[in-house]
């Protein structure tokens, strides 16, 4: 039975993040009303992020032709005080799919900002090593991949991995003093060691000026993490 508060179900699987370290002035036109950029060791990252959604259920129903499906998203993190604790969220710059559907109800429900696209993906394994790659064509194909150890391990507390990871809340601006908040349940991922990585991304193109720089940096880490099994709770606006 899925509780009341639950819109959606689903295994977030094969994660690829590459995390870069960037002025928070460039963050903080995106930043939602009554939410604080959160650093990690004095280090602001924006994360580009490829991952399946596998099993796909909306209220528990699943929706034909839509169980599995690529994601790539832009995001950053961030931190909003409830009734005196902190709350540690991310903030999606953009989010591409190749299903129109998810991108109208991720837009109309959450008001998030998904762009439908072509997409396709590739994981390959062996006893040697993991590969995994996922690319979106917008007038030319963009992609991302890494190859990894087989073996998956465990994040180590306090580490960067976990900071990049246990964000557990959505946050997105919707008015000047608006914003939409929605929790995102899962338990704690294991990350495959990554042996190479590569970027193959107009962030000009896809993200606009103020992430063009992208292009020409390499990022501070790249990670693959497992994923597991997540549920995305029905979301609440604050406002001033």
């Amino acid at each position: 039975m899925i509780g009341n508060d639950i819109f959606l179900t689903a295994e977030w699987r094969k994660l690829i993040l590459a995390n870069y370290a960037v002025d928070k002035e460039v963050l903080l036109k995106y930043l939602p009303p009554f939410t604080e950029l959160d650093d990690w060791q004095g280090k602001y990252y924006v994360s580009l992020v490829g991952f399946m959604f596998v099993n796909t259920r909306l209220k528990g129903v699943n929706i034909p032709f839509h169980g599995n499906f690529e994601e790539v998203n832009l995001r950053f993190y961030v931190k909003y005080k409830d009734n005196g604790d902190w709350k540690r969220g991310v903030v999606f710059v953009s989010e591409i799919v190749p299903k129109p559907a998810i991108t109208f109800i991720a837009n109309t429900i959450y008001k998030e900002n998904y762009r439908t696209l072509p997409m396709k993906h590739s994981w390959l394994q062996n006893e040697n090593q993991l590969g995994v790659e996922y690319a979106w064509k917008l007038k030319n194909w963009n992609s991302i991949s890494v190859t990894a150890m087989p073996n998956s391990q465990p994040i180590l507390i306090d580490s960067e991995e976990d900071f990049i990871t246990e964000h557990y809340w959505g946050y997105t601006k919707i008015g000047e003093n608006i914003t939409s908040e929605y929790g995102v349940g899962h338990p704690r991922w294991e990350t495959y060691p990554i042996i190479d990585y590569k970027i193959d991304v107009d962030f000009e193109k896809n993200y606009g000026e103020d992430f063009a720089f992208l292009a020409s940096v390499e990022p501070d880490s790249v990670m693959l993490a497992e994923g597991s099994e997540i549920n995305v709770k029905k979301g609440k606006k604050l406002k001033g």
